[in-house]
């Protein structure tokens, strides 16, 4: 009995189909295992998003947390909790830092320009402006990530 070569392209097709989303897969996996890791202070990335989360957590208020949703929302929907937590974390260390009492706007510019990457920042500017928020106190930030 011998195979179709339709059906032998289809197999071998998806073969390849199958590694291939099995080295994504892994590659995410191999990053979050990284982040797990402890580092000198005993403690791993994770570890310390949580611990800035929790600390910060009665510092936010309904308006900043709807700025921080409307920020996460170009991100797919599938990495978005990831990316608003780290996000977060970031504006929750930089809160403590400078002993605030809430969470204000510029905190949370400023996080997020810190905690994204330089491509994201085009999308930023973007949304401040649709927003009529003055973004000329946050170049300094813009301009210190490049």
């Amino acid at each position: 009995m011998q195979m179709s070569t339709g059906f032998s392209l289809f197999i071998i097709g998806w073969s390849f189909v199958l590694v291939m989303l099995m080295g994504i897969g892994g590659f995410f996996m191999f990053r979050k295992f990284l982040k797990s890791m402890p580092k000198q202070d005993g403690k791993s990335e994770l570890d310390w998003q949580d611990y800035y989360i929790e600390q910060t957590r009665s510092m936010w208020t309904d308006e900043g947390l709807a700025l921080l949703n409307e920020l996460v929302e170009p991100v797919p929907n599938l990495f978005r909790d990831v990316a608003r937590r780290s996000i977060a974390a970031k504006i929750g260390q930089l809160a403590l830092e400078e002993k605030a009492t809430t969470i204000t706007t510029e905190l949370i510019v400023k996080g997020y320009i810190i905690a994204t990457p330089k491509r994201d920042h085009k999308w930023l500017i973007q949304h401040l402006q649709k927003k009529q928020i003055d973004y000329t106190p946050y170049e300094r930030y813009l301009q210190a990530k490049s």
